[in-house]
């Protein structure tokens, strides 16, 4: 089994998978509750299978792109997990998880596969994306970038395709892109459930990353705001 780790987005998200599919899943939608509930969760998650760490195949954790900071204390915890029991760390595009998690959803939906690309949106700042485009066997035919979302946006895919917009970045596309054949998932949540398929393809290959040395997928440096006086009221 494998313990998934997803803080990518506002959704705080823990799973534990096996090669079968997801066994149990715990989650958080308060978008500051990362530092204090993640570990909380895994604890949770752990006990309630009678599993121990040192157990599991592996600890795998999304990495990005999306928040700074929801990141940062993923991969801290899945790094620690993978040090302290001695287990392998995996690392999965969230950007190909919310593929995964999309094309699960609509499995049983009519729908050309050969003409349908998939776009996953993680939010960024104002009206900018983090997003990549995917073919219905979830190969990737634009690869992850930071997109400011505009009525020109995906002009470049013909209007014969079919796009399908997700993610808690989709929203900002609602009123702006309107192109013909585009649809919108709005209820998708990004979840740790989602890594299972490309975890266990890893899993498979040994596609291990060092856990001295990994670091997230931040795609932008962090930016703060430089305030406008210093301490003393200057």
């Amino acid at each position: 089994m494998v313990i998934c780790i997803e803080t990518a987005t506002n959704l705080c998200s823990v799973a534990l998978c096996s090669n079968e599919g997801v066994i149990a899943v715990r989650e958080s939608n308060d978008p500051k509750s990362h530092a204090a509930m993640l570990t909380v969760m895994i604890d949770e998650l752990l006990k309630s299978c009678s599993i121990m760490t040192r157990d599991l195949e592996a600890v795998a954790v999304g990495k990005g792109p999306g928040s700074y900071t929801g990141l940062r204390i993923g991969v801290s915890v899945a790094k620690g997990i993978a040090f302290a029991s001695t287990i392998p760390l995996i690392a999965i595009d969230t950007t190909l998880s919310m593929f995964w998690g999309m094309s699960e959803l609509i499995a049983d939906q009519a729908m050309d596969p050969e003409n349908t690309l998939f776009i996953p949106m993680i939010d960024a700042r104002r009206m900018e994306v983090y997003d990549a485009i995917y073919d219905s066997s979830g190969n990737k035919v634009k690869d992850i970038s930071a997109e400011i979302i505009s009525e020109n946006s995906f002009s470049e895919i013909p209007e014969s395709k079919r796009i399908i917009l997700f993610g808690d970045g989709a929203a900002k596309c609602y009123e702006v892109i309107k192109r013909k054949n585009v649809y919108f998932a709005e209820n998708f949540r990004t979840s740790a459930s989602h890594m299972q398929r490309p975890v266990y393809q890893a899993v498979k290959e040994k596609h291990f990353e060092d856990v001295a040395y990994f670091e997230p997928f931040y795609l932008k440096d962090f930016i703060t705001s430089i305030p406008r006086k210093n301490i003393l009221g200057k």
